[in-house]
């Protein structure tokens, strides 16, 4: 059978996957390492399934480099269920949640903990419409900051945090759904990293989380047991049934990120496919205008908007013939969004901005 051309997949999440690991999965999906069944068919307490997820956790730790007193959790419920779970566990009576707010997922976070207890936002770009990272270099946290939450990376608007603020004692929590993995960091650094999978990490249906052990190793007996960090961590993330498949493919993404040559080749690919587009944006003579303040750009998320919305409608309609996905921008800010997650491969960049520089010539 002929072989279709895949499409240029710019989709915010799900996203594109590498190739390579839809092929591996494809040849392993019926028949898993002599089984005679598929890893989606296997007990998660056997041995064969169990050893996929350890491995799953050790590349985690190998590739971020996961320092000792940390541990790796697969959860379920997307980072919208973290948004509770982390006032619930962490945001005790007399404590204060602090939050920054640098867009649409950082005010979903901040909503869901106003319901647990009390919350204050202690920097905010709402005033630039979200369009920028707000200066962290001023900080000041209340005394009794049970942590202090934040968004890494904004795919609605286009922005990501450069560096990181240092709180001290206070747990630096961030929301890393979109940007996890597109560069190294210091996870020391961090209480806790979460991320939902399906942009940088997997398919959807898992969410990693990756604490410090003293942060989730007692979790407050008054909330639900599948709402405890504690659960996951004293059980090693199998108290219940995981999403198993979805995490078997996590370990697929992380072997195929260890063979591009770990996250600092990663970040040097990323930096270029983004800097391609961007180039395409800022060289169109005012033709496309991108939405981020410069200083505040995403490497995951390109944004821009053309003149009219007449424009950008035509721009979407006609990069669809052309075999381009998920260029819209998102229905709350409108405009145009090119996601270029870890599996986006150069080539699709470098189509797109084909695409972009034949139309500005048709429509300029």
């Amino acid at each position: 059978m002929e072989q279709r051309q895949r499409a240029y997949n710019f989709n915010a999440g799900p996203a594109a996957l590498p190739l390579e690991v839809l092929e591996r999965a494809q040849t392993e999906f019926v028949e898993f390492a002599g089984t005679g069944m598929s890893i989606m068919e296997m007990s998660h307490r056997g041995g064969v399934y169990e050893a996929v997820h350890n491995e799953a956790k050790s590349l985690m730790k190998e590739l971020l480099n996961i320092p000792a007193g940390y541990d790796v959790l697969f959860m379920q419920g997307g980072a919208s269920t973290q948004f509770a779970m982390i006032p619930l566990n962490l945001l005790s009576p007399g404590k204060v949640g602090t939050y920054v707010n640098t867009g649409s997922w950082a005010t979903k976070a901040i909503q869901e903990a106003q319901l647990v207890g009390e919350v204050q936002v202690v920097a905010s770009s709402e005033a630039d419409k979200f369009m920028s990272i707000p200066s962290l270099a001023d900080l000041q946290l209340p005394e009794q900051a049970a942590y202090l939450h934040l968004t890494s990376n904004e795919t609605i608007e286009g922005t990501q945090f450069q560096a990181y603020p240092n709180t001290g004692d206070v747990p630096l929590i961030v929301d890393m759904s979109s940007d996890i993995l597109c560069r190294p960091i210091d996870v020391s650094q961090f209480g806790m990293i979460y991320a939902g999978a399906q942009k940088n990490l997997g398919p959807s249906g898992v969410t990693v989380v990756i604490a410090k052990e003293e942060l989730i190793a007692n979790s407050p007996k008054t909330i639900p047991t599948m709402m405890r960090y504690s659960t996951a961590y004293k059980n090693n993330s199998l108290y219940n049934t995981p999403p198993s498949f979805s995490i078997y493919m996590v370990k697929l993404v992380l072997e195929w990120l260890k063979e591009q040559g770990g996250l600092s080749a990663v970040q040097v690919a990323n930096e270029y496919k983004a800097q391609l587009i961007y180039n395409a944006i800022d060289n169109s003579d005012g033709f496309y205008r991108g939405c981020a303040e410069q200083s505040s750009r995403s490497i995951m998320n390109v944004t821009f908007r053309l003149a009219t919305e007449e424009l950008e409608k035509a721009f979407a309609a006609q990069a669809e013939q052309a075999g381009f996905v998920g260029l819209k921008g998102h229905r709350s800010v409108g405009g145009l969004r090119a996601s270029i997650y870890n599996a986006v491969p150069r080539s699709s960049c470098e189509a797109l901005v084909q695409f972009m520089e034949d139309f500005r010539l048709n429509n300029g």
